[in-house]
């Protein structure tokens, strides 16, 4: 424990890695010292040698390709860190070769009939409610459409909108600065008129108790609004639009990198806009839209230009 002590202090102190990392590499750490105390009765990680990783691996491969991988990388990136330091002699993954291929699974997307249903559902419950806005009811619903329209409008994740802050918004909520994975800093322009209107109608009702926690979506006791929460609160309203698909947060971010692509939009400003380290991860969507594929083909085949003489 001792060395998942010193690498942790070097992640969260040297490193400054962020909270939701270090709680993984946390997890994960914990899981492989037990598996060595409790099978090879093992109390140095300096002991381990590759044969007892080898077994390490074959027992997490019960987990899912996406969470084999970080469960690796996190052993590995501690023993690469106590090779470093010189607190190992034989680091144990020198000589190992781990390939795990992970299914390749297209991003589920809404199309536009589908987010028009939500928006429309959201919006008409709102207008129902004028002449109750002193009701937290009414409060609450102009809180849901601000976080569906900035979902939709700027594609970040459901943990980067729990975690906005007042401060994050330019004037008159013409961008928002957000903080992404490994802490990578972006910021995203706020051009259309209805996602700045809802922004400043939800600030409005909530002003007072966003100056007091200087989080900007907040819930019923004044909290930041849990990721949890905005999961709910979208599965509410696609019940409601009698929409069978499920629709998550991360489909909002699915749909609207999908939507750019599919009216041209380049695909490394797509990269850009949702924060990926590479484009690679990007690409993703280039395989999503065969409707889009479809219409190409069909409008700009050179087939089409060639004229037979009859």
């Amino acid at each position: 424990m001792e060395a998942i002590k010193k690498f942790l202090f070097h992640c969260k102190f040297e490193k400054n890695l962020s909270d939701k990392t270090l709680k993984a590499y946390s997890i994960d750490l914990k899981q492989f010292n037990k598996y060595i105390h409790k099978n090879f009765n093992l109390n140095d990680i300096s002991q381990v040698s590759r044969d007892e990783l080898k077994l390490y691996i074959q027992f997490i491969s019960i987990f899912k390709p996406k969470t084999i991988k970080r469960k690796i990388a996190s052993v590995k990136a501690m023993f690469n860190f106590l090779e470093f330091e010189e607190l190992i002699k034989h680091n144990p993954f020198r000589k190992i070769k781990i390939r795990i291929k992970e299914p390749s699974v297209l991003p589920k997307v809404m199309d536009i009939q589908e987010a028009s249903q939500l928006f429309s559902t959201a919006y008409k419950e709102l207008r129902e409610m004028t002449d109750k806005k002193s009701h937290y009811a009414y409060k609450e619903k102009t809180r849901d459409i601000a976080v569906l329209e900035l979902l939709f409008g700027t594609g970040i994740r459901v943990s980067e909108l729990c975690s906005i802050r007042y401060n994050d918004f330019g004037e008159g909520f013409s961008s928002i600065k957000v903080n992404g994975k490994g802490n990578k800093e972006r910021r995203i322009q706020i051009i259309n008129k209805d996602i700045k209107k809802a922004l400043k109608n939800y600030y409005y009702l909530f002003s007072s108790e966003i100056e007091d926690d200087n989080y900007f979506f907040l819930n019923r006791l004044g909290n930041r609004l849990s990721e949890q929460s905005v999961r709910l609160m979208i599965r509410k309203y696609r019940k409601k639009c009698c929409i069978t698909k499920n629709i998550t947060p991360h489909v909002f971010r699915h749909t609207f990198a999908t939507l750019l692509l599919e009216q041209d939009v380049d695909i490394k400003y797509i990269q850009n806009l949702l924060g990926h380290s590479s484009i690679i991860t990007t690409q993703i969507y280039t395989h999503v839209s065969q409707e889009k594929q479809a219409d190409i083909l069909q409008k700009k085949h050179p087939r089409n230009e060639i004229k037979l003489i009859r």
